[in-house]
């Protein structure tokens, strides 16, 4: 029964604490389970972690001194700590990106019930001045249908804070709890807590919009118009075909294009554009993200400056040529198949030997040399 006897109600949540401690060991893990259930449902949702505690005993007769005692004496209304320990159990769901908290909100709203909101970064963003620690804490217990069900008859009205937070949100929760004067201190500490509690707001913001634009761009590489869309961009400024294998360049030794048109004209050529024109000569072929950003890096640090148009350009003017040399390459080595990005090597090579000699091993390079040649003494060419 409730009291105003401050030592009695410590005693008695003690005990309560203990002889339940098991069962609410057992409804954390059950929770966590269920939160990770239902989030991994999310088409696109990515979440860092779900972690779960019950609350120190001693920490929970704290927090309730601290934020209700002196008002329940004030009033001479009885209380109980049990009563007003609402996060016993809790769980910690960390998202990638700002807009995911809402989405896992939504998700548990439809499973729980929901008995209080506090929504800290609506809070903040309501000021102009302050900065600090942004996150969503739900009070929930479960639904209604859950809670009829057996397997949750044990705990099934107990309550579970849950926060839900971005990486950034909890990275800076850890740190901020690690500075342990923020509110009676000089100024121009104040001012530096607020600069990086700022920063750590612009980080989020920053990684949702590099995520959207990224979206946005990858989008755009993979639509069905991609290619003819890139063609009809460069067209303008596109040079005249250009093919390395002349005379003058068919062993390598011939000199270099000084600035070849197609190397100095249009778009640098980056991952999105890689993707434009190689969906277009592959299609069909799943071109992996990190494996396209390096093998683009690998191309643009041979010729710095190679733009899209030098890329496509050198991809049609010499395939034709590669795709036979293929042909042959796996017929002689039935367990070794040239890969799309072996094709673009050879593409590569064959469109400035000097710049791009590096881009084929030496084995590779000395083979497709000898292929090249018989090829050339077959059609008579000097």
């Amino acid at each position: 029964m409730p009291s105003l006897d401050f030592k009695l109600e410590k005693k008695l949540f003690r005990q309560f604490y203990d002889q339940h401690l098991d069962t609410l060991d057992e409804a954390k893990e059950t929770f966590a389970a269920l939160a990770r259930s239902l989030l991994k449902q999310v088409p696109g949702l990515q979440l860092s972690k779900i972690e779960a505690r019950v609350k120190d005993r001693e920490e929970c007769i704290h927090k309730f001194q601290s934020k209700y005692l002196l008002a329940l004496e004030s009033a001479q209304q009885p209380y109980s700590i049990q009563e007003h320990v609402t996060d016993l159990i809790g769980l910690r769901i960390v998202c990638l990106y700002e807009d995911e908290v809402h989405r896992v909100k939504k998700v548990l709203s439809e499973h729980f019930e929901v008995i209080d909101t506090t929504d800290k970064s609506a809070s903040l963003e309501s000021t102009e001045g302050e900065f600090g620690y942004k996150g969503l804490h739900l009070d929930l217990r479960l639904g209604a249908t859950r809670r009829s069900l057996p397997e949750y008859a044990s705990y099934a009205d107990s309550r579970i804070e849950v926060q839900i937070r971005t990486i950034i949100q909890d990275s800076w929760s850890v740190l901020d709890h690690q500075i342990k004067y923020k509110k009676s201190i000089p100024g121009s500490l104040k001012r530096r807590i607020n600069t990086l509690a700022a920063l750590f707001e612009l980080a989020d913001r920053e990684f949702r919009e590099i995520r959207d634009a990224t979206a946005q761009e990858l989008a755009e590489a993979e639509s069905p118009n991609a290619y003819e869309e890139l063609e009809a961009e460069e067209q303008p400024s596109a040079p005249p075909a250009h093919s390395s294998t002349s005379p003058d360049d068919e062993d390598g030794g011939g000199p270099a294009p000084t600035s070849p048109p197609s190397a100095t004209r249009g778009q640098q050529l980056d991952a999105f554009g890689f993707l434009r024109i190689a969906n277009h000569f592959f299609n069909g072929f799943e071109f992996t993200p990190h494996k396209v950003d390096s093998f683009t890096q690998e191309i643009n640090s041979f010729r710095p400056g190679l733009t899209r148009t030098g890329f496509n350009q050198s991809m049609r003017t010499h395939i034709s040529t590669v795709k036979d040399y293929k042909k042959q390459f796996e017929l002689l080595h039935p367990s070794d198949a040239m890969s799309p990005y072996e094709v673009i090597r050879h593409c590569m090579y064959l469109s400035d030997k000097r710049s791009f000699q590096h881009l084929l091993g030496a084995d590779m390079r000395q083979a497709f040399e000898r292929w090249l040649t018989a090829q050339q003494e077959a059609q008579g060419t000097p």
